[in-house]
Parts: C-alpha cells; structure tokens; sequence
C-alpha cells in the first residue's frame, strides 16, 4: 500500500499558532521535526500522516489546490472548526457521506471528508 506521509504548507511564522491551532481541531498534534529543520517548521501528526507548517515570509496557497482529511467525527469537526471561528463550506456528498471545505489561518484550502473514496475501488 502507497500513503502520502506528508504534505508541506507554507505558513507564515505570525501565523504558526492559528495553523497549529486549526490542524489541533482536525486531530493533528504538534511532534518535534528533526533538530536542523526546527527553525523553519513545525510539524502535526495525526496517524501516520504529518503536516508540515514550513515558515515562508510570503507564503503560497494555491487557491483550487488542497488538502483532503477524512475525519471520522466530521460532524464534531465541523462544529469545533465553526466554534473556533471557522465556517466550513458544506459541498456536495461524494461517495455517500457529507464533505466541506474551510480556509486555515494561512490561507489553505482544506477539504473535510467524512469518507474516503475507497469505496470507488473496482468499479
């Protein structure tokens, strides 16, 4: 089985403790990344999966690009983000369970699943 273990986001640094914050409400804890790259990142784990907060002075998020996390509570994901100030975007079921979509503290595009697509395998 192939997994994407990571994906890198560029963040500014005034921005780290909204980012770390939003990923927290999605699951993701803080795990220290390796001492030479301490400086310039912070890193979210949640599973085997990481996010990556890359410290950028003009950071890019890409406006159509994003991350897809399948949450297991989506709906009390959805209403931790909404308590914290942000509203996810409720998108058309895919696969037979709800989706949405919210924007991080960095700009990112970030798609809440409450499945993943596995169902779609074989056919």
């Amino acid at each position: 089985m192939t997994v994407i273990q990571h994906v890198a986001l560029e963040t500014r640094r005034a921005d780290g403790a909204a980012a770390r914050e939003f990923w927290r409400l999605l699951g993701f804890e803080p795990v220290l990344p390796p001492a030479t790259l301490r400086e310039r990142a912070d890193w979210l784990q949640r599973g085997s999966t990481q996010v990556h907060l890359l410290w950028h002075e003009a950071p890019t998020a890409p406006p159509e690009g994003h991350v897809a996390v399948v949450v297991d509570d989506y709906r009390e994901a959805v209403a931790r983000l909404r308590a914290a100030g942000h509203e996810p975007e409720p998108r058309t079921e895919h696969w037979g369970a709800p989706r949405a979509f919210v924007r991080g503290p960095g700009g990112h595009r970030v798609e809440l699943m409450a499945a993943p697509p596995d169902r779609l395998r074989g056919s």
